[in-house]
């Protein structure tokens, strides 16, 4: 798919996801691709529930991992959050910068920054704001934030050079970012890559592990570890949607890994 169409194909599924209240709640994968991201996000999420600053109602099950838990914020710091949706990371991004600290999330989907700015507001925080932009080409200056974080974007963002390129830039000298993403080990099949509702659930976006710490080492940034891994596995019922019963047995015959990696970096 070509870069265009990628994030028009983003914009809309997010678009429709700012309407749900509260995370994904799915017993299985319903029959058909339409709400079969939905069950993709089911399989990554972590649970926030006794994290400080978590909000419920910003909480829509799409992330996966827990980036705040290994970003070391401090008291005071300038976090930005890329991909910040109905802004579950920022809030307990804010509960540990506090006060005197500054967050800024930053979406592309008018309907989740406005969900995001709702939810701001009831919370009455004067130090939470949300901003319209693109990670590829992020609209704040250079040398503003302490901490960066993202959770279960930048498998979605095609160009990851160049938001990698980005969150150099946006970053203080000596700041660092903590990201959770999915990655791969071996290759998709090729009805995966394609599918639209695939690209959506974070998986047909996602690099092979090697080469998407490869870019971030790139831009020059050192100290980069990867925190947390963990594998994540796709249901029959899921596959069905885009496999017959041959393919998917192949799938899950093949070198195949499909993993939730939690990195940080320094600049």
């Amino acid at each position: 798919m070509k870069a265009k169409d990628i994030k028009r194909i983003v914009k809309e599924k997010y678009g429709k996801l700012a309407s749900r209240r509260g995370p994904i709640k799915l017993e299985s994968c319903c029959s058909g691709s339409a709400c079969c991201s939905d069950a993709l996000f089911k399989s990554f999420s972590d649970d926030y529930g006794k994290l400080p600053g978590y909000l419920p109602e910003a909480d829509l099950g799409l992330g996966c991992g827990l980036p705040t838990e290994f970003a070391g914020i401090k008291n005071g710091d300038h976090v930005l959050d890329l991909g910040s949706g109905a802004g579950n990371d920022c809030f307990v991004a804010r509960a540990l910068a506090g006060e005197t600290g500054r967050v800024v999330g930053l979406d592309f989907t008018d309907e989740m920054l406005e969900k995001a700015r709702e939810n701001a507001a009831k919370l009455q925080y004067g130090n939470v704001e949300f901003v319209k932009g693109d990670i590829e080409a992020i609209p704040l200056p250079d040398n503003s934030f302490d901490v960066v974080i993202s959770n279960c974007v930048l498998n979605l963002v095609p160009d990851k050079q160049k938001a990698y390129r980005e969150i150099f830039r946006v970053l203080k000298p000596g700041g660092h970012f903590c990201i959770s993403d999915v990655v791969l080990s071996g290759e998709l099949p090729d009805k995966l890559k394609e599918a639209a509702e695939v690209y959506a659930g974070c998986v047909a976006g996602a690099m092979r592990k090697e080469k998407y710490l490869e870019v971030i080492a790139l831009e020059n940034f050192t100290n980069l570890t990867v925190q947390k891994e963990k594998q994540i596995v796709l249901s029959d019922e899921i596959l069905s949607n885009f496999l017959s019963k041959e393919e998917i047995e192949n799938f899950k015959a093949s070198n195949l890994g499909i993993y939730s990696l939690t990195i940080t970096a320094q600049k």
